[in-house]
């Protein structure tokens, strides 16, 4: 697992009751701190984390490890458990370690899945073109994205929780059900990797939308209108990437966009609850509440106008983030916006 914040914790701790698990972080005295108390005193102070874990700072060492092949039940299989942000990065970091791996493993392919949500706040790029640019596409490799409605602190207390693993390999899709398909997590699988993305994506800010119209006191009506024609938005804006639309119905589209738009332990709804409260964004960041809907709104309108979809969510909520329109003023221009069937 590369990455030891919170989702990257819980998805170790969740597999470590099964497998052999080596958790990489960056921070050496974090890194240094789980391996002496077995805790993620920052991200996940409560949670217990298995005294089975490998913490390590090496990064190299972790790549090893993730691809080797630990049982003959399964695979290796490597995470990378970074935010979008940070996934060009780890990925650059992956190719020059690459002699680091493990050349007699059984397996043919190096099983890679990333967990991260959003567009590329620079390029634009979901995560499968960013790994695509950076490693390639070469045979080597057995690619996929894993997501769906959780929150990490749920997933560490050990409650239920089902999620999709979207890949075009088989194989790693079988790795993937084996690694973490266990009481209490459930895992099903798709080859929709473009509709798994977008989901994981547009649902943020679209949560972010739910949040404003929270914090203004709009009523439930108003949070089923958005929730509604925020997964038109976001069915649209995929269908036109090549995803398939009946993804969208499914846990990665309704489910998680159901859980962030209206779950209390949501970041991108905390945002916009501030935001239609009157705090204006520079405020929310200060006080040290980050949301990725804040990060990718504006690279997904961006490419929404390229691709020639109708966003008017997603454009309101930029214009709120960045244009410092008045939450209200970008409330009515929504309900402005001439009758249409759905």
């Amino acid at each position: 697992m590369l990455g030891a914040g919170a989702w990257g914790t819980a998805l170790a701790s969740a597999a470590a009751t099964h497998h052999d698990v080596c958790l990489w972080g960056r921070d050496i005295d974090s890194i240094q701190s789980m391996s002496a108390h077995h805790r993620n005193k920052r991200y996940l102070p409560d949670l217990v984390l298995p005294t089975s874990i490998h913490f390590t700072a090496n990064i190299a060492q972790a790549i090893h490890h993730g691809a080797q092949t630990h049982s003959t039940q399964t695979p290796g299989l490597i995470i990378l458990g970074t935010p979008v942000i940070g996934l060009r990065e780890i990925c650059d970091q992956f190719v020059q370690h690459l002699t680091a791996l493990n050349t007699t493993a059984t397996h043919s392919k190096t099983s890679i899945v990333w967990t991260c949500k959003g567009l590329d706040p620079h390029t634009g790029q979901l995560p499968h073109e960013i790994v695509a640019q950076t490693l390639g596409t070469s045979s080597r490799y057995a690619l996929g994205v894993l997501s769906g409605p959780s929150f990490a602190k749920e997933v560490a207390q050990g409650l239920p929780v089902a999620l999709t693993i979207a890949s075009l390999d088989e194989s790693l899709r079988a790795i993937v059900r084996e690694v973490f398909h266990h009481d209490p997590i459930r895992i099903y699988a798709t080859t929709d990797i473009i509709g798994v993305e977008v989901g994981g994506a547009l649902k943020n800010i679209m949560a972010i939308a739910c949040g404003i119209a929270d914090g203004l006191a709009l009523g439930n009506n108003a949070r089923a209108a958005l929730i509604t024609r925020g997964l038109a938005e976001m069915t649209r804006f995929g269908v036109k990437l090549g995803a398939e639309a009946a993804t969208f119905s499914g846990l990665t589209g309704l489910g998680d966009l159901v859980l962030t738009a209206t779950g209390e332990l949501s970041r991108n709804r905390q945002v916009g609850l501030a935001l239609g409260q009157g705090r204006s964004l520079s405020d929310v960041l200060a006080s040290g509440l980050t949301a990725e809907g804040v990060r990718c709104a504006q690279a997904v309108s961006i490419r929404a106008k390229e691709l020639g979809v109708d966003m008017p969510i997603t454009d309101s909520v930029c214009q709120v983030l960045f244009n410092r329109i008045p939450v209200k003023q970008a409330v009515s221009q929504l309900l402005a916006r001439e009758a249409k069937y759905e």
